[in-house]
């Protein structure tokens, strides 16, 4: 029998990535495939080992039909992604000198400590690319064929989950094996990962059908939404906010609603049912967009602890809070109607998400335990008090070792166990304690990153890139009459795809360049491919780089810790 009053605890895993796909559908960047064979896999089999856990993941639709575009490479063998068309070659002496270079480049981007040292025979590869750094590309040129087939497939090794390797005998034979690998070995890896990304959805959606997980959505492909209503959102949370020169994005409501309409018809699709909740990008909320959710029908949307702490400011009448236990650990309603939202604790998400991948899986777990023991003391003034663990599903378990695995195990079996702790989820809360959620008056425009805007506009390289966007979406607005419906879709989808967030995440002097480099480039190429598909001269500001970076991945990077430290 349940206790009488439980924490209620919910993991929330984002899983994004962005549409690597170039104009001609080739991917620029392999992430997307890569993570389903290590990180989406992993993710859910732990779901599916511990029966009793609970939990949310929330799919963005753009990761979801990339996902499905690979699927479908893989059935046909027509690949369109530089990595998987050097996999899948069978004979590797007919690679050009320009795809040699590019597999140096690219199979060493890892977290070596975990992906690369445990492994001995990958590191020799490693310290023959260290030998020949003075001049890689005409170096490169002496490998042998050998050498390239080795690459690719540790490469592919190395991103593989921790729960994928223990579950093939065939992957562990070429762990085994370690050099020396054969077209053959190729071919059966390409097959094996086939099967593997192709049996992902469905492995989440017969969980969700069994109660066992919810799965939620996002805007479409990934935009922040508040800053397409209005610009002036990013001034709520930082006052003194360097804005675009453009005053408005141009029909940024129709643009945000589109957004939401094509999540909200993609879901079904791929899930089977209608999503109950939307995960905006970022967490990014403000008052207006908020009632355009409940607009659309959606039952709970969620942001950052700074969020709330903003909105209680604002809404302050003198005897406010006092603790974060006071008023984080519960729902709330914008004036008392439209979406459930939830609030993330961010000091808890945060310690997964960066600090618990240098402790041992045992002693991280017992931490957490404790950690949230100590919240349910604090909560008795609650009758229902709930935990909101929100965090990417995706880009921690790099850095853990064996991806995480001993953590998460542990963690899912020691909650799911626990007396005073229920795992559930967003819906199933909503549903159950219905009349839980306290009515907020006002609430701030902000993110789950400081609670503002600044990761994505401020910056003068990213206030750059946004009036870049006002002025296509002014020519979309000028010339989309003079196309057929079928063209006019076409516009519009691409412009859609330069909404995204990650495009302006990425601008600014604190990312790391390689990265900066690469997703400015295909930023840039996906506006020219927008005024490709208008017919009309793209900028000649889009031949020039918007931000060339420089900083490390702990500054930027893929993750970003929520709150100062020691805050």
């Amino acid at each position: 029998m349940p206790p009488a009053r439980a924490l209620h605890v919910i993991f929330c895993w984002h899983m994004h990535q962005p549409d690597y796909r170039d104009a001609d559908g080739f991917y620029a960047l392999p992430w997307t495939y890569l993570h389903a064979c290590k990180d989406y896999s992993d993710m859910i089999a732990h779901y599916e080992e511990n029966p009793l856990a609970r939990g949310v993941f929330n799919y963005v639709p753009i990761l979801v039909e990339q996902l499905q575009d690979y699927s479908a490479q893989f059935q046909s063998r027509q690949f369109r992604d530089p990595l998987l068309i050097a996999l899948a070659t069978d004979d590797l002496k007919t690679l050009s000198n320009e795809q040699r270079h590019f597999l140096l480049e690219q199979c060493f981007r890892l977290d070596p400590e975990h992906m690369l040292n445990p492994f001995p025979d990958y590191r020799r590869l490693h310290d023959i690319y260290q030998l020949m750094l003075e001049d890689v590309k005409e170096m490169a040129d002496y490998l042998s064929v050998q050498y390239l087939a080795d690459l690719l497939v540790w490469y592919h090794l190395a991103w593989t989950g921790e729960t994928v390797r223990r579950g093939s005998p065939f992957l562990r034979s070429l762990f085994a094996k370690g050099h020396g690998f054969s077209r053959e070995d190729r071919q059966q890896l390409v097959q094996f990962l086939g099967e593997l990304i192709g049996g992902l959805i469905p492995r989440y959606r017969a969980l969700a059908e069994a109660g066992r997980i919810e799965i939620s959505t996002t805007p479409y492909y990934h935009p922040i939404a508040p800053l397409l209503l209005d610009f002036n959102a990013a001034q709520e949370a930082v006052a003194d906010a360097l804005l675009p020169d453009c005053p408005a994005y141009p029909g940024g409501a129709e643009r945000a609603r589109w957004h939401i309409d094509q999540a909200q018809q993609s879901h079904p699709r791929h899930f089977g049912v209608p999503a109950q909740g939307m995960w905006p990008a970022e967490g990014g909320v403000s008052a207006a967009f908020v009632e355009m959710l409940g607009s659309a029908g959606v039952r709970w949307t969620a942001s950052g602890e700074g969020v709330l702490a903003h909105s209680l400011l604002l809404s302050d009448d003198g005897s406010g809070p006092r603790g974060r236990a006071e008023y984080l650990y519960r729902p709330y309603q914008l004036q008392g109607k439209g979406p459930a939202l939830f609030f993330r604790d961010d000091a808890l998400s945060d310690t997964i998400g960066f600090d618990y991948k240098t402790w041992s899986g045992h002693d991280a777990v017992t931490d957490f335990i404790h950690k949230l023991e100590a919240i349910w003391r604090q909560t008795e003034h609650e009758e229902n008090p709930v935990v909101s663990i929100i965090l990417d599903g995706e880009n921690a378990w790099e850095y853990y070792p064996y991806n995480g695995y001993y953590f998460l195990s542990e963690l899912y079996k020691s909650l799911a166990n626990h007396p005073h702790i229920r795992m559930c989820t967003f819906s199933d809360f909503v549903s159950h304690h219905p009349d839980d959620m306290k009515s907020i008056p006002r609430l701030a425009a902000g993110s789950w990153v400081y609670g503002s805007f600044s990761t994505w506009i401020g910056d003068p390289a990213k206030n750059r890139a946004w009036d870049l966007l006002c002025t296509a979406k002014q020519d979309v607005d000028r010339h989309l009459g003079e196309f057929s419906p079928e063209q006019q879709a076409q516009i519009i989808e691409q412009l859609g795809r330069c909404e995204g967030s990650d495009w302006f995440w990425w601008f600014g002097d604190y990312n790391p360049s390689d990265s900066v480099r690469d997703f400015d480039q295909l930023y840039r190429l996906n506006l020219r491919k927008l005024y490709t598909l208008m017919q009309i001269p793209a900028p000649d500001a889009l031949s020039n780089p918007i931000s060339h970076g420089g900083g490390a991945a702990e500054a930027g990077g893929t993750m970003r810790r929520t709150h100062a430290e020691g805050h």
